[in-house]
């Protein structure tokens, strides 16, 4: 049976429930894809929100930065709300009213825990990297004793989650389509435009087959619940 996260009040969707997935690993998926969130948090009484990588392990996903860093520190202190977001394509219909976006997201409630040993932090270090280059971790230094003590890590269990998406063609009313206007979904591809070398240093290192062959391809994956013009 697949295992599911339990729904709560801040992860229930009351609008398009449809696209709501609990599923545990549906949810991983889509954390394991992305390698920036976006982290909401409050300090000195006032929301906050900012964009930072992440790795996952498990049941937890990674964070890591300077000891100075506002948001660790008031992160820590409280609780955060961590968002995950793929857009895969963007769906053109023939009336601006339903043009929309096809996308993955995932949304995660929690408590941050801060990390202190120091094989965690370097195996967090790792997972990070792998979400953003699979291979770069074992091409480069790792972190040393005084680079570890000068970073704060915190992991925030995925214990309340949430995935959304939405997939599939436009939704257009009926009086609109036989509209002499092209209609469909545009697909979005993740390449590297190219790869400028840093200018000191050796200069005779090839550039790894894991930078040449990046490509991350959006996801074509149906809802089994067709989506629906608002009104």
């Amino acid at each position: 049976m697949t295992e599911k996260y339990e729904v709560t009040e801040r992860t229930k969707l009351t609008r398009r429930p449809h696209r709501g997935i609990y599923d545990k690993e549906a949810i991983h998926a889509i954390l394991d894809e992305g390698f920036m969130c976006n982290v909401a948090y409050v300090h000195e009484g006032a929301p906050r929100v900012l964009p930072t990588g992440y790795g996952r392990i498990g049941d937890y996903i990674y964070i890591h930065g300077s000891n100075q860093s506002t948001m660790l520190s008031a992160a820590l202190s409280g609780e955060v709300c961590v968002l995950v977001t793929h857009v895969d394509g963007l769906v053109l219909a023939r009336a601006l009213y339903n043009h929309s976006v096809n996308y993955r997201s995932v949304v995660v409630f929690g408590r941050p825990e801060e990390v202190t040993d120091p094989q965690e932090k370097i195996a967090s270090f790792e997972a990070y990297a792998r979400h953003v280059l699979k291979g770069r971790f074992a091409d480069v230094r790792p972190p040393n004793s005084k680079e570890l003590n000068s970073t704060t890590v915190m992991r925030i269990p995925i214990a309340e989650a949430v995935a959304k998406m939405r997939s599939g063609p436009p939704t257009d009313f009926e009086f609109d389509l036989d509209r002499d206007c092209w209609a469909g979904e545009l697909l979005i591809k993740q390449v590297f435009a190219g790869a400028i070398r840093d200018p000191q240093g050796r200069q005779d290192v090839p550039v790894p087959r894991y930078i040449e062959e990046y490509e991350k391809l959006p996801s074509v994956e149906r809802q089994e619940v067709d989506n629906t013009p608002d009104a």
